[in-house]
């Protein structure tokens, strides 16, 4: 089962030797970023600050910097066990007899089970400061790298909800702490949150907005999954812990948040109030600029009686990122296939920033089914910002980059197998000449059939491969060989 709250899984994780206690003081400035960039890189443990300068609120750092952690979070022994469940949900074909019937209604069943749940009294709302007793100066915020543009908070689950739909988007965002009750609000052009808050401005309304930190690990990763505005990310997280999230009212703005969070901001954002934010150190290893973005005014925080804080480091791969995004690639691999069916299997690398990058296997069965494929993906949610699509066969092992790599520089003729477009960019991609969009590329590296005009003699080489009989034969005798 998920871990209920973060403390019950930091608990857990000192049980197991895998949370180091720092109970020396550290600084927020600098130092804090410098101590779990290294750890995390180096594989290390959780890491939970004691001793914070500035601040009486603990610091945990690095929690899910380990596929192993975050399974453990989840509840999972891998992530393949929630994608089995997603693909069992969606299967289209009917049920077969009563045990079909049975296995039906129980797909039904961990579904209806999973929505959200109001409760009325709740841990995080065991403290309740507001107006002038705010002061965000409380909470531990990070100066990560050299040239940011001032601390931030890398770990805040967004709340809003749409002001004439009333659908609720739960996101996660970077949070700058511009002063003691003002953070900037960084909402990119492609984030549903962004679109709320055009409503609400177009409209000449407020928008409620609510922050939560120290959530319940599913919640949290719930709030970094890429899910079509029409989903609830709480109901999702009730999917993958396998129970309903406790929620909460909040005190002064119309929004719920998970009850058993360690800490909750609560704001009205007015239209039209920007402030400067950035330069900031982001996860593609490059500062963004600094931007003009909605400026939040903080008017409540409720928290539990004793507090800790939970953040990240983001920067140049590999990160804590890492194991968050592995997660979504295969949790959303049944959905995926549902919109492309003709995919076997994809990979997302953490050295392409996830969304830059895709590779992908298909069983291919026609002339330029790479070409449909790639078109397909550039039309599929934010899959149509990936800046460059690699196709293979469905032989190829496409979590092996060296195997992909010799397929991708051995197979192309990049007068006739690659395809440039132009589309839509990622907010942070610096690497166009013009924001929010740029070029792209679509690699065909499959084996080239004659009607794709592919017309050599012989064909498309056979690949070299062992002898299958001698092979088995020399495995069965390597230990007389003394190797």
């Amino acid at each position: 089962m998920a871990y209920d709250d973060l403390r019950s899984f930091l608990r857990a994780l000192d049980r197991e030797g895998d949370l180091k206690r720092v109970k020396a003081e550290v600084d927020p400035y600098l130092e804090v970023g410098e101590i779990v960039d290294r750890v995390n890189k180096a594989g290390g443990p959780a890491l939970l600050f004691e001793n914070v300068k500035g601040s009486a609120m603990p610091l945990a750092m690095n929690v899910f910097g380990t596929d192993r952690r975050l399974l453990k979070a989840l509840g999972l022994s891998s992530y393949d066990e929630i994608a089995e469940k997603i693909g069992g949900l969606v299967k289209p074909e009917l049920p077969q007899g009563f045990g079909g019937m049975r296995e039906a209604f129980g797909k039904l069943g961990s579904v209806a089970h999973v929505p959200p749940k109001k409760v009325k009294e709740a841990p995080v709302q065991e403290v309740v400061r507001t107006g002038e007793d705010v002061d965000l100066d409380e909470l531990p915020a990070l100066f990560t790298w050299p040239e940011d543009g001032g601390s931030f908070f890398n770990l805040g689950l967004t709340h809003t909800k749409h002001p004439e739909t009333g659908v609720r988007n739960l996101g996660l965002y970077r949070l700058q702490r511009h002063d003691r009750r003002t953070i900037g609000m960084h909402w990119q052009i492609h984030k549903d949150s962004r679109n709320h808050y055009q409503v609400a401005a177009r409209r000449g309304e407020k928008l409620p907005v609510a922050i939560a930190f120290g959530a319940p690990p599913a919640v949290t990763y719930a709030a970094t999954a890429p899910l079509p505005g029409d989903i609830d990310e709480y109901l999702f997280a009730g999917f993958v812990q396998g129970r309903r999230v406790e929620m909460v009212d909040c005190k002064t703005v119309p929004l719920q948040v998970p009850a058993a969070a360690e800490v909750v901001i609560e704001g009205w954002l007015e239209p039209g109030e920007m402030l400067p934010e950035g330069p900031f150190g982001d996860h593609t290893g490059f500062y963004t600029p600094q931007e003009p973005f909605p400026a939040l005014t903080i008017d409540c925080v409720t928290m539990r009686r004793r507090p800790l804080l939970q953040s990240i480091v983001v920067g140049r791969p590999p990160t804590e990122d890492g194991p968050l995004a592995r997660a979504t690639e295969r949790f959303f691999l049944p959905l995926l296939k549902i919109i492309i069916p003709d995919i076997v299997d994809y990979h997302l690398p953490e050295s392409g920033g996830f969304h830059n990058c895709a590779i992908v296997s298909i069983d291919k069965k026609y002339p330029k089914h790479a070409q449909k494929v790639m078109h397909a993906i550039w039309g599929a949610h934010m899959m149509s910002l990936t800046k460059l699509i690699v196709v293979v066969d469905a032989d190829c092992d496409v979590h092996d980059l060296h195997e992909v790599s010799w397929r991708a520089l051995g197979n192309t003729d990049y007068a006739r197998d690659l395809t440039v477009v132009e589309g839509p960019v990622d907010h942070l991609d610096h690497a166009s000449y013009q924001q929010f969009w740029g070029g792209k590329a679509g690699i065909d590296a499959t084996a080239k059939w004659p009607e794709e005009g592919y017309t050599r003699d012989g064909g498309w080489p056979r690949m070299v491969m062992s002898d299958p009989d001698t092979a088995d034969r020399v495995t069965k005798r390597w230990k007389e060989y003394g190797l």
